[in-house]
């Protein structure tokens, strides 16, 4: 019996009120996906559950980029995508010698019961800026914000 090709999968979801949307590619299934629940102040009030894929692709369009926050704390490098109506943080991008690069908060999305591994809880405080973006260019996902 032949097995239907499942190297690329595809999530969507959005904020709650729906100004956001996103969609997420990833290489394989989300089940095999390594999750992270970032020690940030940010990360924790937020529990999130970030997911980045450098083989896949994030992509995040908006109806009112009016509506949105590009927040920015730490050392400043990246911009975590929150809706301003409905308060949903959905990822973050950065730019790196590589592109624009991104993690998605697999909460966000609309089959986020399908990524079940535990996350690790990385510590990112003692990183340098440089360290920060050469780590993020070699392991965020290729993104587009549309």
């Amino acid at each position: 019996m032949p097995q239907a090709d499942m190297s690329k999968e595809a999530f969507t979801g959005g904020c709650h009120c729906g100004n956001l949307d996103v969609r997420l590619t990833l290489s394989g299934p989300p089940a095999a996906v390594p999750l992270r629940a970032c020690a940030c102040s940010f990360c924790r009030a937020h529990a999130t559950r970030t997911v980045s894929d450098p083989a896949g692709l994030f992509v995040v369009t908006a109806t009112d980029w009016g509506l949105v926050e590009r927040y920015r704390f730490g050392s400043g490098t990246a911009d975590y995508l929150v809706c301003r109506r409905c308060g949903v943080y959905v990822g973050a991008v950065c730019e790196t010698p590589a592109g624009l690069r991104a993690v998605a908060n697999v909460n966000s999305l609309d089959q986020r019961a399908a990524f079940t591994t535990v996350p690790s809880a990385p510590d990112y405080d003692g990183e340098t800026v440089t360290a920060r973006l050469v780590r993020r260019a070699a392991n965020w996902m290729p993104a587009q914000v549309v």
